[in-house]
């Protein structure tokens, strides 16, 4: 016992007055690996109350990230105290750097609260849909401080929480489910207009992502919108809880339209202008 208290007493090395033994060593490892241990525990626990009370997915993923970062911070505290630190003397001699930093590090401290604030909240959550600055993505990780994106062109987009705190966000995930969306064309007058309409809708229900509730009015429909300059206009609405892939759809759709089209001989028109030559000069109409 004695050789064991010898140990964990030996001196290893001393910074500006501070003496690190063996046992400071063991005991910072100590409470570096039971925070671990207390963290893993505590993310299983609330995962299962959160799932029981029937809490969604983002939202428990908030919750237990300022969990983490609760416990993160006193376990820094006990570090601290453990490497004979005295947090009181550490924030005394730093309060001239801590009032610099916050000067220069302004932004960086709103996207901490921006954090904290969209955590506690919840209006962006882990895998919403969202479109920020024109670009559309799913949100991978929400961070204190950041956030990753992942855009539908595979992108990866690291950005500072303020931005969804103090810009206009769209978040697909809490509009109303599922989200209607359209694909629009235009077919040469003298176009059988019932003739696109069943085209149309062909096209529209063979896709598995689009709903057929005609309980629920969700249902997909055709429109006749207008008499363009060069085409009849349509516009075919669909709904769908698949909002992230939904450009792939619309694309597929469009592909089947126009191979549809053609096998029917309807033709999509391009805009065209008819030029008259008449005697004395030129006229364009």
């Amino acid at each position: 016992m004695e050789a064991l208290q010898n140990l964990l007493e030996y001196k290893l090395f001393e910074i500006s007055g501070h003496l690190f033994t063996v046992g400071t060593i063991v005991l910072l490892v100590a409470i570096y690996i039971a925070t671990k241990i207390i963290l893993f525990a505590l993310k299983r626990i609330l995962n299962r109350i959160f799932e029981k009370r029937g809490i969604d997915r983002g939202r428990r993923f908030a919750l237990i990230k300022l969990v983490q970062y609760f416990v993160w911070t006193f376990a820094i505290v006990l570090l601290i105290q453990a490497a004979t630190f005295q947090i009181t003397i550490l924030l005394a001699g730093s309060a001239a750097l801590l009032v610099g930093l916050g000067l220069g590090l302004q932004q960086i401290f709103q996207d901490l609260v921006s954090g904290i604030f969209i955590l506690i909240e919840g209006t962006i959550q882990k895998d919403d849909v969202v479109e920020i600055d024109g670009l559309i993505g799913k949100i991978l990780t929400l961070n204190l401080r950041t956030s990753t994106i992942l855009t539908r062109d595979g992108i990866m987009l690291i950005v500072p929480n303020h931005k969804f705190v103090v810009d206009n966000i769209i978040n697909w995930s809490h509009s109303a489910t599922p989200t209607r969306f359209k694909v629009s064309v235009g077919v040469a007058y003298g176009s059988d207009v019932e003739k696109v309409t069943d085209i149309l809708m062909e096209c529209t229900l063979c896709h598995d992502v689009v709903l057929k509730d005609k309980t629920n009015n969700k249902y997909p429909f055709v429109r006749f919108v207008d008499f363009g300059d060069s085409a009849l206009l349509f516009d075919v609405y669909f709904w769908s809880v698949d909002i992230f892939p939904i450009e792939n759809v619309k694309s597929d759709m469009r592909y089947l339209i126009n191979k549809r089209f053609r096998e029917h001989g309807i033709s999509i028109p391009f805009p065209q202008r008819d030029l008259h030559i008449k005697s004395g000069g030129l006229t364009k109409e």
